[in-house]
């Protein structure tokens, strides 16, 4: 007998510690998890490029540009060598106060939203663990938020200061702009607490805040991140709102103060584009990089999505062969 057959002997009386099928299984599983992920999303690419980009220009820029409210320089000059985006009515660099107006909207945004999603978990996914009366109740603040419109409620508390900072006004945005969260968070949770492996947890004896760390939590964090974006989106869209209102911070460049400038300047009569035309183009290309991640998310989250383009993709295979039939 050949060390071939020999070889086959060993391996046939074997049993073998894995079917050949469960195999092939895990790793097309493991191919779809890999092929799903967000960052092989074109989507998700092209959207961490803008916002690392603007993330990117908001700390190096203002090392390299002059005061941005020095007034030594003339009023309203155009964009040239010496001054690349012109300059204001009061002879201030726009490239200077678009740098550090950067870096003001940037905070904002993200301080904003932070307390979004700290307000968020509490109201949402405590709620929607905790159960019971303690749901209704968190419930019902949660519902009366989502009923009060949260723009014009910052508009109308921030009438009555004078003197906004811009701590204050992310403030004021994160507590008006949790409630849709929550919610989301809280249907979520309610789903998630009756599995086997958090009614385990229950059992052995675990406190339930280690059940919300440890069991519950991993399982939300796609659905936070997508929740953290669009709460980044709504508060730096709101402050520029608020701003260009002038209800925004007084003390601090953001964006939206260069948008209010520009706009009690006359800037579009007299003919001064590049006074309001870079703030509002940076805002855009900010909120589309942010929007892109959020929808190459939520194409992981929901399969729907995630599995819109090749459906289409069979339709139109179909219809042509069924012209091509035809």
């Amino acid at each position: 007998m050949s060390d071939t057959d020999n070889i086959a002997l060993i391996t046939k009386d074997q049993p073998t510690t894995q079917p050949a099928t469960t195999i092939s299984l895990a790793t097309h599983q493991g191919r779809k998890k890999r092929r799903i992920l967000p960052t092989t999303s074109p989507k998700f690419v092209v959207g961490a490029s803008l916002v690392l980009a603007i993330v990117l220009f908001a700390l190096v820029a203002p090392l390299f540009t002059q005061n941005p409210r020095s007034t030594a320089n003339a009023a309203l000059q155009p964009p040239s060598a010496e001054h690349w985006l012109g300059t204001t009515k009061l002879g201030n660099d726009v490239l200077a106060q678009l740098a550090v107006g950067a870096q003001g909207s940037l905070l904002v945004g993200v301080v904003a939203s932070v307390i979004a999603i700290v307000l968020s978990l509490v109201f949402g996914v405590f709620a929607g663990y905790l159960g019971g009366w303690r749901e209704d109740g968190l419930a019902l603040i949660t519902n009366v938020m989502i009923v009060i419109p949260g723009l014009p409620l910052v508009m109308v508390i921030a009438s009555f200061v004078p003197q906004r900072t811009w701590q204050l006004v992310a403030v004021f945005l994160g507590i008006t702009s949790w409630a849709g969260a929550a919610y989301v968070l809280r249907l979520q949770t309610r789903s998630l607490r009756s599995r086997d492996y958090v009614y385990a947890s229950k059992v052995a004896g675990e406190r339930s805040f280690r059940v919300i760390l440890v069991e519950i939590m991993p399982n939300l964090l796609p659905l936070l991140t997508a929740q953290f974006l669009f709460a980044l989106i709504f508060a730096i869209l709101g402050e520029a709102g608020l701003s260009y209102l002038g209800l925004g911070p007084t003390d601090s460049i953001t964006w939206g103060t260069i948008l209010n400038d520009a706009q009690s300047g006359q800037a579009l009569g007299r003919g001064a584009w590049w006074w309001f035309i870079p703030p509002g183009i940076m805002i855009a290309v900010l909120g589309a990089g942010l929007a892109l991640i959020n929808f190459a998310i939520d194409e992981v989250i929901n399969p729907k999505l995630r599995n819109a383009p090749d459906a289409a993709r069979r339709v139109r295979k179909a219809a042509k062969t069924k012209g091509v039939a035809a």
